[in-house]
C-alpha cells in the first residue's frame, strides 16, 4: 500500500485539465469459443460468440485521465471511416471532448484482438499514415486549445499523428504548461524541452543501448535527460517498478505485488495518473508512486483498462 499525501484531493483532481495529444486507436476484441484445430492448416478455429470495442492508443490515455475524475481533451488525427465514427463515440461516452482532425486517405488504425479460452491468440492491425495537411491543421488547433488546459501529454504511438511534435513542445513550455511525453522510436530530440518522458526498458534501452548495471543505467539515464533539458526522466520497468531521474537524484519505486493478467496499457494508465495529478498541483516526487500504484492495478484487469478514483484512492493510508 503507498502512503497517498493528504493534499491529493478529489476537489484538486476534478479541476484537473489534461490535453492529450497523439494516435488515438480503436481496440476490438472477439472472443469466442475454441473446440477444435483448422483441417486447413494447424490453427485453433475461434467460434465468435462475443464483440467488444474499446478506446485505445492516445483514446485510453485519455479515458484514463477522466476515470480518475480529471478533465481531458483528446486531439488527434484520424480517418474519415466507420471506425473513426465509432471511436468518437465510444470517446464522447466516456466524458473527454475529442478534437479530431478528419483525412479521408486515413485509415483510422484498428487493433483487432482475437480472444479464446481468456487468451490472446492473434492480433491484426489496420493502418497508415495521416497527410500533412491534416497535421497542419491539428497544429492550429492545438494553439486554441492550450490556454484551456493545465497540462499537455502527447501519446506517441508512431503511427505518423505528432509530425510537429516538437514546435507543440515548445509551444506548451513557452505558455508554462506541463508536458508529459510517452515516448516511441530512437529519436528522443524530438521531445527535447518535455518536463517528463516515460520510457519502458525496451524502449530506453533503444535510445541509450543496454546498460551493464544500475550506476550505469543511472548515468546514462542522467546523460540523457541533460541533453534534451528534461526536468525528469521515469523508467517503467515492469516487475521492478519504475524509477525516477531527475535532478535530485533517483528515486524508485517497488512494483506493487498482485497478479498480472493483462499489461495492454498499463503505461497508458501510468502517464495519465501522472498528467491529472500534475495538472492538479502534485509535485512530481509525490506523483509516481501514485502512478505506480495505477499501473499495478490495471496489469490485473483484461485489455486497455482503466483506473477510478475510487480505486485508486481508497488504498490511501
Amino acid at each position: 500500500m503507498t502512503n497517498m499525501p493528504a493534499y491529493i484531493t478529489q476537489e484538486k483532481i476534478s479541476a484537473a485539465r489534461v490535453l492529450v495529444v497523439g494516435d488515438a486507436m480503436l481496440d476490438r476484441y472477439w472472443y469466442g469459443a475454441v473446440d477444435r484445430i483448422s483441417p486447413e492448416a494447424p490453427v485453433p478455429v475461434v467460434r465468435v460468440t462475443r464483440i467488444e470495442e474499446r478506446v485505445g492508443g492516445a483514446a485510453n490515455v485519455a479515458s484514463n485521465i477522466v476515470a480518475l475524475g480529471a478533465q481531458s481533451s483528446l486531439l488527434s488525427v484520424v480517418g474519415d471511416d466507420e471506425a473513426s465514427h465509432q471511436l468518437e463515440a465510444l470517446v464522447a461516452k466516456t466524458g473527454i471532448t475529442p478534437y479530431f482532425g478528419r483525412d479521408p486517405k486515413l485509415k483510422t488504425t484498428v487493433k483487432l484482438r482475437v480472444i479464446g479460452r481468456q487468451q490472446q491468440l492473434l492480433r491484426l492491425d489496420f493502418e497508415n499514415t495521416p497527410e500533412n495537411e491534416v497535421l497542419a491543421s491539428q497544429s492550429s488547433t492545438f494553439d486554441k486549445l492550450l490556454p484551456q488546459h493545465d497540462a499537455v501529454l502527447f501519446s506517441d504511438y508512431g503511427k505518423g499523428g505528432l509530425a510537429h511534435i516538437t514546435f507543440m513542445i515548445d509551444q506548451a513550455k513557452a505558455a508554462g504548461k506541463t508536458v508529459l511525453v510517452d515516448p516511441k522510436g530512437a529519436d528522443y530530440t524530438r521531445y527535447k524541452n518535455a518536463t517528463l518522458i516515460t520510457p519502458n526498458r525496451a524502449e530506453l534501452e533503444q535510445v541509450i543501448g543496454a546498460w551493464a548495471n544500475e550506476a550505469d543505467l543511472t548515468a546514462r539515464a542522467h546523460a540523457l535527460r541533460q541533453s534534451l533539458k528534461l526536468q525528469a526522466l521515469l523508467l517503467t520497468r515492469s516487475e521492478a517498478g519504475m524509477t525516477l531521474f531527475d535532478a535530485q537524484g533517483e528515486l524508485h519505486v517497488p512494483a506493487v505485488a498482485r497478479e498480472v493478467f493483462d499489461v495492454t496499457g498499463a503505461g497508458d494508465t501510468v502517464i495519465a495518473t501522472l498528467a491529472a495529478l500534475m495538472a492538479a498541483g502534485v509535485t512530481l516526487r509525490d506523483a509516481v508512486p501514485v502512478a505506480n500504484l495505477a499501473g499495478g492495478i490495471v496489469v490485473g484487469k483484461f485489455g486497455t483498462a482503466t483506473v477510478s478514483y475510487n480505486e485508486l484512492f481508497s488504498m490511501r493510508q
